[in-house]
């Protein structure tokens, strides 16, 4: 029996890339969904990111919870965006991915939204890499929610990263460590074009696409 489930379980994990794989519809999809995680944590203010954590940071990563990225033999996977500050507002998104097994992205079915604000030029740095793992390759904390200048004032000197969950409603930091970052390449491709340079996206030399203009607008309202 355990041989029978070693086989299955690898077969599954080979054919992971292939299930993970882009197109576009799900793509701009998950970038509305993004607008949406964001504005309905922004709409609580006594409960949401405090608004100067927001003016500080370099970029933000949004994660919506997706049940068809539940637990495949104990590890979690989530999809989402990222985008970063621009001096004309922020730029066009690049695609993400999260997973470890650690993360508690989704217990027993339950849809968790992720949000990871990066605080300063070493955590964008991560960002633009291939792959990064939080708590070793930049510094995570848990961040502060609602109207907190004090917390989040210490937090902004001492944390690279900030991180963010919200289950059934419910908006609170979590820990994430030992979770791994990493670019969504099918995801950009599928967005930009072939060979997409995601600096020039973070940077604002490419130009917003109509599908994420929403997630856009959202931010720069904040």
């Amino acid at each position: 029996m355990f041989k029978r489930l070693l086989v299955f379980s690898t077969i599954i994990l080979a054919a992971t890339p292939l299930a993970f794989a882009s197109d576009h519809e799900d793509d701009v999809a998950r970038i509305q969904k993004a607008a949406q995680v964001f504005t309905a944590i922004m709409d609580t203010p006594d409960k949401g990111i405090p608004r100067d954590l927001l003016k500080s940071a370099k970029c933000i990563a949004i994660i919506p919870g997706d049940k068809k990225f539940a637990f495949i033999f104990g590890g979690n996977y989530g999809r989402g965006v990222a985008t970063c500050r621009t001096s004309e507002g922020w730029s066009a998104p690049i695609f993400v991915a999260i997973d470890g097994g650690s993360v508690g992205y989704q217990i027993g079915g339950s849809s968790t939204d992720l949000v990871l604000l990066f605080m300063n030029d070493h955590a964008l740095n991560s960002l633009l890499g291939d792959k990064f793992k939080l708590g070793a390759d930049a510094s995570v904390a848990a961040g502060p929610v609602g109207r907190n200048a004090a917390a989040g004032t210490d937090l902004r000197l001492n944390a690279e990263i900030l991180s963010y969950s919200r289950t059934k409603g419910i908006f609170a930091g979590i820990s994430l460590d030992g979770a791994v970052v990493q670019a969504d390449r099918s995801g950009d491709t599928s967005m930009y074009g072939a060979n997409v340079d995601r600096h020039e996206i973070l940077s604002g030399r490419i130009a917003t696409p109509p599908p994420a203009r929403g997630l856009s607008r959202e931010l720069n309202a904040y």
